[in-house]
């Protein structure tokens, strides 16, 4: 397994290991995407669009320092309608005397970006992408515990492994996830 030490948003900060920056598309572009297309975009616009939004947030990552007490996706989303409003404007759709951002975003009820969903979908794609860095056992063992809510006995049974391992599985799995995690679930 590999290691973590620090949460992927500091990482990504850093700059210092690609993979990190993979990660992170790999958490978000699809999130991006859906966000995108809640706000009314063609499918042939999302992917340039996405696109746009990444290539800001490069640019504006050297001076993102995360705060714990601000929110991650309140920012990740600022900058998400802050392209989508210049764009609008560029297009005609509404003029640059909209200075509201939130008040502009709350008017269209197709931008609300739910807290559930945005929690749901971080999990899901983290533990997608985490399953390679557990062996097959230890990763089923806490699937079949903590997702499909089996009793550790019976998971213990089906795998040849100890209760106490099933346990243990668990504990490793969310810990990991955990720290993956770590600076976005705000």
């Amino acid at each position: 397994m590999n290691s973590t030490s620090a949460s992927l948003l500091e990482r990504i900060s850093s700059g210092k290991d690609r993979r990190d920056w993979d990660r992170f598309v790999e958490l978000y572009v699809p999130l991006l995407v859906a966000w995108c297309r809640r706000i009314g975009m063609n499918d042939t616009d999302v992917a340039d669009f996405t696109q746009e939004v990444l290539l800001i947030m490069v640019e504006q990552l050297p001076r993102f320092r995360y705060n714990p007490a601000r929110s991650f996706r309140a920012w990740l989303k600022t900058i998400l309608l802050n392209a989508w409003r210049q764009r609008l404007i560029k297009a005609g759709r509404i003029n640059d005397q909209v200075t509201d951002l939130d008040q502009f975003a709350e008017s269209d009820p197709g931008i609300l970006l739910e807290e559930t969903e945005h929690r749901d979908h971080l999990v899901r794609r983290a533990l997608m992408l985490m399953q390679q860095d557990f062996e097959a056992t230890t990763w089923k063992a806490c699937w079949e515990f903590v997702v499909n809510s089996r009793p550790p006995s019976e998971v213990a049974i089906e795998l040849g492994i100890s209760i106490n391992a099933v346990y243990l599985a668990k504990s490793r799995v969310l810990r990991h996830l955990r720290t993956e995690l770590q600076g976005f679930l705000d």
